[in-house]
Parts: structure tokens; sequence; C-alpha cells
């Protein structure tokens, strides 16, 4: 592990580990499988690159686009490391000049589609050359619940078979429980170590309203971000190219990406959007997952996506640097009765699943609790903080409408009168009062619900159609959508329940923490000279601006702003050959607008550049947990500490677990009975250490998933030689 931090600081100019990622490297280095799940911009593809060099060997990254690899290996090139790619975009001398490194034992990567490695000919290959690992990134290809399913993926299952002796790790940066255990089945891994980071990204500020004028609406967004990249995703073609040309006849630089283009115009356009040629990509989903693309400020979704781990993917190409960005959601009903029409055609196993992730995103965006809490939870997890402040809810950029329960028990109402046989546009049409023909044909008019919120406009009536359905008040069914009122429901009409409607905030947008402290000592005019000066070195070396520094690394060096090279290599992300390749040029820049504006050099830096709040995940506790820890290491029992924090039980033996693994604790006294931990320590010999089902099983009840945790959490803190008799 010194030999990676050795390797980390001197390649990629990092003094210390992201979360998870010394765990990750270190199941590499041991050989052992993994299942690393890491959000976007935590340092993913460095869990597979680092041990590459501390390790004798070629390793081989699995990788489903040629851009993807592409950008991956231009970046490694850039900080000198021997790695290459075989795909269709090389000749044939390219090609064995890649294999003529691979044979002399100086290539330490090789990144190859999962269709080009699962040829007869280049396993053959593989065979006569030593091996040191597979990584295979966007692994959540391989599960048919992941989304973004390619089938081709579903070849890999023969690498443990075909290359026994070599470890298989498997990355990816959105994967539910069922989609991380289909990859390790799929994988047919050895009782793989399964890492998983916080979902959370607290660098994104999340908002999401009604689509109302989609135009005024994306122009607000860009406005925001006058000089940044953004993306801007479509459900249908035709958006894409209309949305486009509005932009661009605005004098917006914009670009269309969907599968309708023919592919020289696709990869163009990409090619301009990562080469900062063009400011703002507007896509369907078939753009993103090849995009390395670092710094981009702004995420819009000009319609729902089809899941909420489509939109953790999406929106997550936003601030990869871990800098603020933005995220924007626009969306109406019609948008998910057009993915419910799209996946009526899909074969009977596929369309449940589709319909059930698909209600995970529409109560997301009709939702009113903080929007990194409800991403977090629907992946399982917890969300430490009460307000994020990186979200359209904690921002208070939305209110709670003050006689909600009148309005919800209306809306019910009208939906028995219709006698439960329309969608919601229709609802809100009787409520508002309109004659439209429809309705006169009907004789809707004549309800005592009709026109009943009119003075409130349909707009927000439809909204809190669609609210009071996420809440459980009210329930579809059917292709259109026809709406029932539950059991919930019933109890609210009687006043028993009183539900959150939200009406939109009067104030302006506010700015995020996170983004106030990530410019904190930041001299602007100086980050803007030192973007015009990356951006030449990149087309110099035809690669792309992000390759060169990030922004992060950007903005240190116009916070510090150093005139020594060792105050050069100090700044994060900055190692030795970078640092040898672009020193000389940068450090002038900087003594030059220094110079010109009176700025003074050297300073210190308070602390990192971007500081988003902890997640949930980090070793680090805060709040509640952090008085947890106290209790724990005072030897208090759990019932104490719950009783003491306020908390579950459940929490609080999450907690006691997470403590457990910080403090490298090997005997669960006083938490667990010295007979049932000999219980457990006698049954994880027979089932592992690493899954609760079958131990929960060999016990027949008799000892709780608790205590499981607890006791296999104390085994794997073990000496080396008591974990390989567990």
């Amino acid at each position: 592990m010194e030999q990676l931090r050795e390797i980390l600081r001197k390649v990629w100019g990092f003094d210390s580990f992201r979360p998870l990622q010394a765990e990750s490297m270190k199941s590499v280095l041991e050989g052992r499988d993994s299942v690393v799940v890491l959000p976007t911009g935590g340092g993913k593809s460095l869990c597979f690159q680092a041990p590459a060099l501390a390790m004798e060997g070629l390793a081989v990254i699995v990788s489903p686009l040629i851009s993807l690899m592409k950008d991956q290996v231009d970046a490694l090139a850039d900080n000198g490391v021997p790695a290459a790619c075989v795909n269709s975009t090389l000749t044939q001398e390219e090609k064995r000049c890649v294999a003529d490194e691979i044979r002399s034992g100086r290539l330490k990567l090789l990144y190859l589609s999962p269709e080009k490695l699962m040829t007869d000919r280049m396993l053959q290959f593989l065979r006569g050359v030593p091996l040191s690992f597979f990584a295979i990134d966007e692994a959540h290809c391989i599960s048919d619940w992941g989304h973004d399913f390619r089938p081709e993926y579903r070849m890999l299952k023969a690498l443990k078979e075909t290359f026994p002796a070599a470890g298989v790790h498997a990355y990816t940066a959105t994967a539910t429980e069922r989609v991380r255990h289909d990859i390790a089945r799929e994988l047919r891994l050895n009782e793989p170590e399964i890492l998983v980071g916080s979902f959370d990204r607290p660098n994104l500020v999340y908002r999401i309203a009604r689509r109302t004028d989609l135009m005024r609406q994306v122009r607000e967004v860009i406005d925001r971000h006058p000089t940044d990249s953004g993306i801007i995703y479509c459900i249908r073609r035709t958006d894409v190219d209309s949305l486009t040309a509005n932009l661009v006849e605005d004098g917006i630089s914009a670009l269309p990406y969907h599968a309708g283009l023919d592919d020289d115009t696709r990869r163009r356009n990409q090619d301009d959007f990562i080469n900062d040629r063009a400011r703002i990509i507007v896509a369907t989903v078939a753009f993103g997952m090849g995009i390395d693309k670092s710094d981009v400020r702004y995420v819009i979704h000009a319609g729902a996506p089809k899941s909420l781990e489509h939109y953790q993917q999406e929106s997550g190409r936003a601030g990869r640097d871990g800098l603020e960005a933005e995220c924007c959601l626009f969306h109406t009903g019609a948008d998910f009765m057009t993915w419910r029409k799209l996946q009526a055609e899909l074969p009977l196993p596929a369309h449940r699943i589709a319909l059930q992730v698909l209600e995970g995103i529409e109560s997301f965006c009709t939702g009113v609790t903080c929007r990194h809490r409800a991403i977090v939870e629907y992946f399982g997890q917890r969300l430490e903080t009460e307000s994020c402040q990186a979200c359209d809810v904690c921002l208070g950029e939305i209110q709670l409408v003050e006689d909600a329960l009148v309005i919800g028990q209306k809306i019910l109402s009208c939906v028995l009168r219709l006698n439960q046989s329309f969608g919601g546009e229709y609802t809100a049409q009787v409520l508002c009062g309109s004659r439209d023909q429809r309705i006169l044909e009907n004789g809707h008019e004549q309800l005592s619900t009709w026109g009943l919120l009119t003075d409130h406009g349909k707009r927000s009536t439809r909204d809190w159609i669609e609210q009071l359905a996420s809440q459980g008040f009210l329930e579809k069914y059917g292709e259109f959508s026809v709406l029932t009122v539950t059991t919930e429901g019933r109890r609210l009409l009687r006043g028993e329940l009183v539900p959150r409607l939200l009406k939109p905030a009067l104030e302006k947008k506010k700015e995020s923490k996170v983004s106030t402290a990530s410019w904190e000592g930041v001299d602007r005019g100086l980050f803007e000279a030192l973007r015009v000066l990356r951006r030449q070195k990149a087309d110099e070396r035809g690669i792309a601006a992000f390759i060169v520094f990030s922004d992060v690394t950007l903005r240190a060096l116009a916070a510090k702003r150093p005139t020594t090279m060792t105050g050069f290599l100090s700044i994060s992300g900055i190692g030795e050959k970078k640092a040898a390749e672009y020193g000389d040029d940068f450090l002038q820049a900087i003594a030059d607008y220094c110079g010109e504006n009176s700025v003074p050099m050297d300073e210190e830096l308070a602390g990192p550049i971007a500081q988003p709040r902890p997640r949930s995940s980090d070793s680090t506790p805060s709040g509640a947990k952090r008085r947890a820890f106290d209790l724990f290491q005072q030897g208090k029992s759990i019932d104490e500490v719950c009783e003491l924090v306020d908390r579950a039980q459940s929490t609080v033996t999450e907690y006691l677990t997470e403590f457990i693994a910080t403090h490298g604790i090997s005997d669960p006294a006083p938490w667990i009975d010295d007979d049932v931990f000999t219980r457990i320590r006698a049954a994880a010999t027979k089932h592992g250490i690493d899954r609760l089902k079958p131990l929960f099983e060999a016990f027949e009840g008799t000892v709780s998933y608790d205590q499981l945790r607890i006791a296999l959490a104390c085994l794997r803190n073990a000496a080396p030689d008591d974990a390989a008799k567990s």
C-alpha cells in the first residue's frame, strides 16, 4: 500500500486515497475477485490503474466504447503510464506495435471491448502473456436489471475458466443490490469482495420542476453557466433536433447527438464537445457512457428518464471533478406515458422490470423530500444530514401549500365522482372548470367538484395529482394511467392523514454551499486565463482539455498562485510528468497575470478546493454517528446507544459495524455473548464471512441478522491466520 501511495503521488499528484480506493486496490493486489461500486467522480478508474503499475504483468481492462477507451488511454499517456487499446480504429501496423509492446513487458494496461477480448485469437494471444488481473469497467452492463444491459458482456463469464489464476474485478458507478449480485453471479466471481461507496453526489445541486415553457426553462439554466460545458437529454430524436436548432438560432454553441445521425457526424459532434469546440451537446440516452469529460457543469433533462438508475448515471456526468454542478429535470406526466408505451413491446420479464423502475423515477420527480435523500434511499442507503443544502427542496426554492388537506380532499373527491375512470390530465381539467368538448359530452361540468381548483390553475392542480400519487393516496393503472383512490386516500378524505403538496417559491435560485466553498480564494480572472492556456496545450497534443488538468487543479492554481516548481507540484492533480511537461508555461502565465493585475502570489490554501458535505459512508462520522462511536468506545450496549442517540436499533447496528471496521475491533463483547460469537465463528468456517443468508439459514433463525453483521465485522478484522481459518 505504501508503494501505491507513492505511485499516486508521482503519477497522478494525489496525496491520499478517496473513500474505498485503498480497500479496492488491496483486493486487486491480493488477487481476490471484487465488485466495486463508486460514484461517478469517486476515482473508480484509479482502483485498477494504480495497482496495474504496482504488479507484475499486464492488466486487461474491459470497456464498452471506443471513445471511453481512447480518453482513458490518452489520460494515462499524459501521465506517463504505458497503456494502449485495441479496436477497429487501429491499423494493422498499429495493432502489431501494441502486440510487440505487450510481448516485451513494457505495456501495463490494455483496453479491449468484450467482443474483442473474447475472440479465439485474442484469448490465445493472452494465454501466452503474464497477466496481473482483469478489470471489467461499466460492469452493470452485464445485468438485465441494470440500466444499460448489453448482451455481449455475458461472454465475459468465461474469463474465470479460461484464466483461473487471474483476479477479476468489476467496477460500476450505479448498481442496486440486485444488480451487484447479478454482476458477481454472471462473471462467476469467487467469493468476491463487494465494496459499495455512497450513492450520494454532494457536489451536485438537484432541481426538479414540471415542464412548462421548455425553451425558457433550459435558457435559464444555460444563462447561469455562460461559459461552461453542459449536456441536455431528450427522450426523442425529434426533440433533440428541434431544441438544438432553437439554441443555435439564439447564438448558443450546441450540437445534436442521437442514433439517427450517421456514425461520422455523431463521432465528430462528440469530439467537438469533449474538446470544448462546442459548449453544449443535446442528446438522447445514446450519448454518455463513453464520456469521461470531468468539467461538465450542468446536465438538463428535458424529459424524465425511464429509471432512477438512468437519472443517477446521466446526471452524474456533471461535476465528475468534484466541483459544484447543477442537475435540472423538467418533466410532465406525458413522459411516463411515453415510456410505458415504448416498454409495452418488451418481453414479459423485461416489461415487469421496466414498469417497476419507472415507478421509482416517477415518485422521485413528484416527491417532496430532499432529492439527495430520495436517491440514496432508493439504492438502499441513508443520508446522515438533515438538510443537504444542495437541492430545490432544501434550498427553500419550493414551499408547501398551507391548505394541503383541503386541496387533497377536493382532488380525491373529484376522482371518485369521475367513477375512478379517468387519468390525471382529464381530472385536472374538471377541477379547473374546463369546458372541453369531451367534458361537456360526459356531463362532468355538472359535477360538484367541477371548477373547485380554478383559482389555482391547471398546472398546479396537475402537479398535486402527481404528488398525491407519489405519496400513495392515488394509484394509477392501465395503459392510460387511470386514477383510483387508495385506502390511504380514503383516510385522507376522512381527515386522518394530511398530504404534503408543493408550490413554487417566489425567491430566486440560491447558491449552494458547495458552490461558495469551491470558489473561496480563487482568482476567477486567473482561472479563465489558465483555462485558455489549458485549451492551447490540449490542442497541441490532440487531447481533451480536462486531460491536461482538471478544473479542480486549475482553481487550486488560481488560488495558491505558485512561483516555483515545488509549489506547482504541491497542487493536487499534478504529477511529476505533468509538472515537467506543463510547469514552465503555467508558472509563467500565473506570474504574468499576477504582475499585470497586482495579485499576490504563493498564497496558502485554506483547504481543499472542492468541499462537499461528508458522505454517509465516509470513515469520519458526524452527528448521531459520532456520538454513537464515542459511546461504543465506552463499552455501551446497543440498547443503551439506541436510547442515548435516539436512533432505531437497525441504524445503531449499522453505526456499530462501521465502528468495528474503522477501529479494527475483533472482539464483539459487549455487543454479542461469547457463546453466540463462538457459534457464528464455527459456522463461518463452513459458510464463509461474506454472505449473511447462508449463515442465517444455518442457525434457523436463532441468531439475528444484526448479530451476524456484528460478528462478521469482527471476524474480518481478525489476524490473518484466524481469518484464513474462518
